[in-house]
């Protein structure tokens, strides 16, 4: 069961990036800051299922902690390119709505994941 959840997460992380790439697609047709902005969130928001999948090939624990840690704080820039775009009128509230609420929940996850890896990490060091 174990190994379904972490493919549910890298297909869920996959299919967040590839709503990214195309809101991406349509603001970099754009000259300016659309195109600058959207580069950024290009950057983040595919590098948080890139990290994931990296973390499926960790070495160690804490190789595993490192790299969805890095997919966190990944998810969070996304979260302030998403939200920055919608505040400042270059795409509505309404497209970046299901993306922000993808975007917490995946920061949620990972969180709930850091921390239970990171525990086990700390339970051993006790034993050992």
């Amino acid at each position: 069961m174990e190994g379904k959840k972490k493919r549910d997460l890298c297909e869920r992380t996959f299919q967040f990036a590839l709503r990214i790439v195309n809101l991406c697609q349509g603001l970099s047709k754009k000259p300016g800051v659309e195109q600058i902005l959207a580069k950024q969130l290009l950057r983040s928001g595919t590098s948080v299922g890139a990290n994931i999948e990296e973390g499926q090939a960790a070495q160690s624990k804490p190789d595993f902690v490192s790299k969805y840690s890095t997919a966190r704080k990944e998810a969070r820039e996304t979260k302030y390119w998403l939200c920055l775009l919608a505040e400042s009128g270059i795409v509505s509230h309404d497209q970046t709505k299901e993306l922000l609420a993808e975007c917490n929940e995946l920061i949620a996850i990972l969180t709930t994941i850091i921390k239970k890896v990171q525990s086990t990490i700390d339970e051993g060091r006790k034993k050992g």
